[in-house]
Parts: structure tokens; sequence; C-alpha cells
């Protein structure tokens, strides 16, 4: 029997200041995190200036796009440095792990937070 391949990890992030010292500090822990894991990573998505902002995010629908795509192959997950980088706003971060889920992935923090036992619920039925 061959062991489960390790999941693809599409790191997220979001970064509204032209000073990117804590954004290029929260990706080098994602990397650390992915590299302590064993995963693989498929790349970064990052959202800047305005569109960091919103819930209308260009590089959020990109990562989501790619993430449909190779979890027809493999377990897929967005790892982010914490909840925060989706949205501070608690209604708006459920919107967007639902939006995760349903393109057939899990979010997980560099903390070691997942949404992956509870991902059914995030869309009210199994994916």
């Amino acid at each position: 029997m061959t062991a489960p391949l390790a999941p693809v990890v599409f790191v997220y992030d979001r970064c509204a200041s032209r000073f990117v010292q804590h954004l290029e500090m929260r990706l080098l822990g994602c990397d650390s995190y992915v590299d302590r894991m064993g995963w693989s990573m498929a790349g970064r998505w990052i959202d800047r200036g305005d569109d960091a902002l919103t819930v209308q995010r260009p590089k959020m629908d990109a990562l989501l796009t790619a993430m449909r795509e190779a979890a027809a192959e493999r377990d897929v997950l967005c790892l982010v440095h914490n909840w925060g980088r989706l949205s501070a706003d608690d209604t708006e971060r459920l919107a967007f792990q639902t939006h995760i889920v349903r393109a057939g992935g899990w979010t997980a923090t560099t903390f070691g937070e997942s949404d992956r036992r509870g991902r059914t619920l995030l869309v009210g039925r199994r994916p």
C-alpha cells in the first residue's frame, strides 16, 4: 500500500501597505511551515493595495480556480499565516473559508489551526 500524497499548499496573503517587511516575514513563516510539514507548494497568491481591503480579491479568485483544478488529483489546502490574513471581519473570513471548501480544499494557519475537520459545517453538507 502506498502512502497518500502530501497535500498541495496554496499560500495566500493580503497586504494593503507599501511597507512589505511584515508581508515578507509572514511568507517566510508560511514557507518554513510547508517545509516542516513535508507538503508541496503550488505557489503564492497575494492581493495588494485596495484589492487587499475588499471582498473582491483577484488573487484569491485565481487561487480558488487553481485549487479547483488541483483538487481533482490531490488534497489541497490554503495556508495563511493567521486567520486575519483572510479578513479581520469574522463573517468575511468565514465566507472566504467557505469558498475554499467549495473549491475542494481546507484552510490552515502557520500556528497549527485548521478548519479541515469542520469544513462540512462551513458549507452545510459533505464536500
